[in-house]
């Protein structure tokens, strides 16, 4: 949009301006403020914003401000072009070995001395009207592998760029749906990050990630942590007088208040580094005027500093990210490694044996003269020989393992979106299918986060229902009223329902809006009393936090004295209270009596009907308090008077017990952290299924299991928790360190023979270090602050635990899907490498020529990994124990399928080949030459080949035994496609290809016989099936896990302190900047 100068000019502040004040810390900012603007709402003034209302908010104004102060997006650094993927496709070592040999072989093939007969130097007995067809069409062979080795590149390179499209159509869709809070208009409202602009006025909370840059306009107990950008761990206060200025991809840690935006996108502190990182690309660029913005305030020497610091960054994040290797890629860079040095030994035995006989055959046997004349003929037999080993090395080694796994977790990733779980990071898919042990939150998780208070204790009396407002006394009502309207966030609120009839809105933290509907069933207007005292008069706010578990706020009167009410966990506010509300509305002393009374007949009543205990209490301050009294939380909240004690009802989610149940089934523990009572937290675990009444399992609150863990010194001693964790089923009043010492203690443990793999879920900014910690960390889509987001690999869309269910599903189902693709491409491999050898040894010629295999390998390789990549999951995944992380990739039952297959294939292949020709009546190929053409023998044993493969495939959708290996065949779209297409395209290479794949016309009946043994793989698979394992001891599993030194080093770049993305996905987070790290 072109900007008019004179609209330009409605703004007073320019973005240089603007970026320069961002640029201070501290006091040196607020003196900067006070020098230049005298206070934050003259900058206000300058913004044309109101620190109240906000801005308007309407579009012609929105476009404006993001015409003159940027949009809040980094454009994506650009995505590598096809071309550029088809080179670094090219790289691959021995496509680029092929490559050289077939270029030697097709300039052979066009090199003939002058005054020599090539005829003269064949080394064959063949007419000399085939000498002359084979001198023309030798150079066929080249050109054909040259076309092949195309076709893989343009397919890898096809399947790296289509892959890089989804993950940045992902990435769109989690910019479109981060919202942030603002104020336009003066109406709270939740916009796009991406829409946010310069002027807004935005309301911050606790575990707030910032999407922008601001300056404070009001805060209470405000502060930050700004590790991202200064690297320094302690947490910054903010406040008008001492740090008002608040930066983009920082966390609020504390507190809650107002900021107004100065600085978005590339104009932002994390913008600014970004777009230096080189992420923005060449797009990466502010103009205005149509001039480029620059910092001229910066020495030289200023920004070398900064280049080399980044390029340092650059350096760590991209060693950090080559350590990182899940447990399947540690399993399967082992495996293709042993895989790949017997397929080089195989190849180096092929070649010897195929020069040695050449050389013996010809030179030392029938005592040929090795002439100038015809160097280059047999230069080019030798190059051929070398070709057919080359090819029987990509025959072997496993490439398409890593296109397996990635279409296997890019497809799962992809399908997991739709069952409410967005993956963060690529190998959390797979873990989760290894996943032992899964501690879970309760609240929004397990239940509803639907609450209710629906039991209350007020003026002694015991309700077990809401009470009728005339039942209580004017004197406590206008307590309630005045202590529940101003002690939660404003941004709480009850609203009308959307439809007649149906149940009101609740619109922020829920326990709060609880709170808020038990005022509107008491017939209170909670909204009159915040009109009369607005969020800017509250004095002093003590923000709640999982610590503390309270939140106090602090009114000062118009006589000075001053007023604070708390509310919090039921048996600690009781217990710092000194007196109570009797039924007239007057305190009374509070004794120790009383409490256990209490606590005896109100709140564990309540606790055991699984409802959450909340105590209300207030207490005067009559007195001058200094203010540096005012920041020692705990001289001020104590000798408090009770309110009241409600009971808050949060429903069990319906689909959670049948959850829970396919868990334990699937050999998964499931443990509820929770910072709720005891007796709560163990009632909804009865209701959820996770303690049954005959289970002999422990309950423990916080201040028990410290406890227990910790030895008399209070350090925490591994073989204490290794006493407690096995049987722990619910940790009740924990704290989100407890929670990590859980989660830490059983991932350390040496208990069990397999390493626990521990799934957590988090909702608090406090729980980060657990959700990092632990294997796989679940945040609340919903309930989830950013920075629990952010440490997170999976985020629960819609807060359920049912939706945790399915993310192991997928994992198990990523796992077996590898498993399927390795049964099929190591049976192919052993009779595709021992038939290319046999026959070198045999006929001193490879039955599959180099195009033929590369063929195969295509079929192995790409088609293998879209078919058997994608099956969907189904509930049968569920119903056995989890792999664990040592169990190897090739099972025994796998292993017997593997080796039984290949004895039917290679009995068939070489049955064919040494009796094909007297069978089926044709000529023998054995005795051909190399450079004759085709052969309907050859021909007959490749289509055999192929077919088998074919059918082979069908078999390999099943791994475990089961005999029905058709069963969901038609579910999964594109296997039916792969395997219908591979048929289409083989009929048409064995009777269209002709020379260029070394194929001569079949006819109906060779063709039938080719299908017929190739469906007897399907016969021969339920024969083996048939055979018991306890009978086959001898076959030793394959792919164990990695070593115990590459277990510790992994293990230790997991520990590292900052929070990086799997390879593939943090390219993707990167590509925008704000909206990325607010995830």
């Amino acid at each position: 949009m072109r900007v008019a100068p004179d609209q330009q000019t409605d703004f007073r502040i320019t973005v240089l301006e603007l970026r320069n004040l961002m640029e201070l810390r501290t006091k040196d900012a607020v003196n900067k403020i006070k020098e230049n603007y005298g206070e934050v709402h003259r900058i206000c003034t300058l913004l044309k914003t109101s620190p109240t209302d906000g801005i308007v908010g309407s579009q012609a104004e929105i476009a404006l401000r993001k015409a003159i102060f940027g949009k809040n997006f980094i454009p994506p650094k650009k995505p590598l072009s096809f071309l550029a993927l088809v080179w670094e496709a090219l790289q691959d070592m021995t496509l680029c070995i092929l490559e050289v040999a077939a270029i030697i072989s097709l300039g052979l093939s066009f090199y003939h001395p002058p005054g020599t007969k090539p005829a003269a130097c064949l080394i064959s007995d063949i007419a000399e009207e085939e000498e002359e067809e084979a001198t023309e069409t030798e150079w066929i062979e080249g050109a054909a592998i040259l076309l092949s080795v195309v076709c893989v590149v343009l397919v890898t390179a096809f399947n790296d760029w289509s892959k890089e499209k989804q993950f940045r159509g992902l990435q769109h869709r989690i910019e479109s749906e981060q919202k942030f809070t603002v104020i336009r208009g003066g109406q709270v409202i939740q916009v796009p990050v991406s829409e946010l602009v310069v002027g807004d006025v935005a309301q911050i909370k606790y575990g707030d990630l910032l999407p922008a840059d601001g300056i404070l306009l009001q805060g209470h107990d405000l502060k930050t942590d700004e590790s991202s950008l200064t690297g320094e761990s302690d947490l910054v206060k903010k406040s008008l007088t001492e740090d008002p200025i608040l930066l983009s991809g920082t966390h609020v840690m504390e507190g809650s208040g107002r900021m107004v935006i100065t600085a978005v996108g590339i104009n932002s502190q994390t913008g600014i580094i970004l777009t230096l990182l080189g992420v923005g690309g060449d797009s990466g660029k502010t103009k205005k005027n149509g001039k480029k913005l620059k910092k001229t305030d910066e020495p030289p020497e200023k920004k070398e500093h900064e280049t080399s610091e980044n390029k340092k960054i650059e350096k760590e994040q991209k060693t950090t990210r080559k350590k990182e290797k899940s447990v399947l890629q540690a399993k399967l860079t082992r495996l293709a490694v042993q895989i790949g040095k017997a397929g080089l030994a195989m190849s180096v035995i092929t070649v010897s044996v195929l020069t040695g006989s050449f050389i013996i055959k010809n030179f030392v046997i029938e005592k040929r003269i090795w002439t100038v004349e015809c160097t280059p003929i047999y230069i080019q037999y030798m190059v051929q020989f070398f070709i057919i080993g080359v090819t029987i090395l990509v025959v072997a080694v496993p490439e398409g393992l890593p296109l397996a796994v990635t279409i296997s977790l890019a497809y799962s990733v992809k399908k997991m979106m739709k069952d409410n779980n967005l993956v963060r990071h690529l190998d959390a898919c797979e873990t989760m299918g290894n996943a032992t042990t899964i501690c879970s939150d309760k609240t929004g998780t397990l239940t509803i986060n639907r609450m209710t208070v629906v039991q209350a204790f007020i003026g002694g009396t015991h309700y077990k229902v809401v009470p009728s407002p005339d039942l209580i006394h004017p004197t406590i009502m206008n307590y309630l009223l005045k202590g529940i309207s101003v002690n939660c966030a404003y941004t709480s609120k009850v609203l009308t329902p959307e439809k007649s009839g149906g149940i009101p809105r609740h619109i922020g933290n829920k326990t709060e809006c609880a709170l808020l509907g038990f005022l509107v069933e008491l017939k209170q207007n909670y909204e009159s009393v915040r009109t009369k005292i607005p969020e800017e008069a509250l004095f002093k706010v003590y923000t709640f936090n999982s610590d503390r578990k309270s939140m106090s706020t602090v009114l000062r009167n118009a006589n000075g004295s001053y007023q604070i009410f708390t509310k919090g966990a039921s048996e600690i506010i009781l217990d710092k209270c000194s007196r109570i509300l009797n039924s007239d509305g007057n305190p009374v002393p509070f004794t120790q009596k009383d409490y256990d009374n209490i606590v005896k007949n109100v709140i564990i009543p309540m606790a055991s009907e699984g409802l959450r205990t909340i105590c209300l209490a207030f207490r005067d301050f009559s007195s001058f308090i200094s203010e540096t009294k005012w920041d020692n939380e705990d001289d001020i909240v104590k000798d408090l008077t009770c309110i009241t004690i409600v009971g808050i009802e949060d429903p069990v989610r319906p689909e959670v017990p049948a959850a829970i149940k396919k868990c334990q089934n699937a050999g998964i523990v499931v443990r509820m952290i929770t910072g709720d009572n005891i007796d709560t937290a163990r009632a909804v675990a009865v209701k959820c299924g996770i303690l049954q009444p005959e289970d002999n399992f422990v309950c423990l609150d916080g201040k028990e299991f410290n406890k227990r863990i910790r030895s008399p010194e209070g350090v925490i001693k591994q073989e204490l928790l290794d006493q407690i964790w096995p049987r722990l089923r619910v940790l009740a009043r924990s704290s989100p360190t407890d929670k990590y010492v859980l989660v830490d203690g059983i991932i350390n443990s040496h208990l069990t023979e397999q390493r626990q793999v521990v799934a957590v879920t988090g909702d608090g900014t406090n729980d980060g270090p657990a959700l990092k910690k632990a294997d796989v960390g679940f945040a609340m889509g919903i309930a989830g602050t950013d920075v629990a987001k952010e440490a997170s690999d999976i985020i629960l869309t819609d807060d359920n635990f049912s939706s945790i269910v399915k993310a192991v599903m997928w994992g198990r189902n990523v796992y077996d899907s590898i498993s399927k693709f390795l049964q099929f491409q190591l049976t192919v491999n052993i009779v595709a490498v021992l038939i290319a050898f046999v026959g070198a040894c045999v006929t001193q010629n490879s039955p599959l020529k180099a195009v033929q295999m590369l063929w195969v390998n295509l079929i192995m390789d790409t088609f293998a990994s879209l078919a058997l990549a994608t099956e969907k999951p189904t509930e049968a995944l569920l119903k056995r124990k989890p792999y664990g992380r040592k169990k190897p990739l090739i099972s025994r039952t796998m292993l017997k399928n593997i080796l039984c297959h290949a004895f039917y294939q290679l009995v068939v292949v070489f049955g064919l080949l040494f009796a094909g020709e007297k069978l089926f009546d044709i000529e023998n190929g054995r005795s051909a030459p190399m450079q004759a053409p085709p052969s309907q023998h050859y021909t007959i044993v490749f289509n055999t080949f192929v077919m088998m493969q074919i059918f082979n495939e069908v078999n390999a959708r099943k791994i475990h035994g089961e005999r029905n290996v058709f069963e969901g065949i038609f579910t999964n779209t594109i296997f039916c496609c792969v395997v219908l297409g591979t048929l289409i395209v083989q009929v048409i290479i064995v009777q269209v290809g002709g020379k260029p794949f070394s194929c001569a016309e079949l006819s109906l009946d060779q063709w039938l016989w080719s299908v017929f043994l190739g469906v007897g793989t399907l016969l021969w698979g339920q024969l083996i099936i048939s055979i018991p394992n306890r009978y086959l001891l001898c076959l030793r599993e394959v792919g164990e896990g990695p070593p115990k030194e590459e277990m510790i080093e992994a293990e230790q770049a997991e520990d590292s302190t900052e929070i990086d993305y799997d390879y593939s996905l943090k390219q993707v987070y990167q590509l925008t900047s704000i909206p990325t790290l607010g995830l």
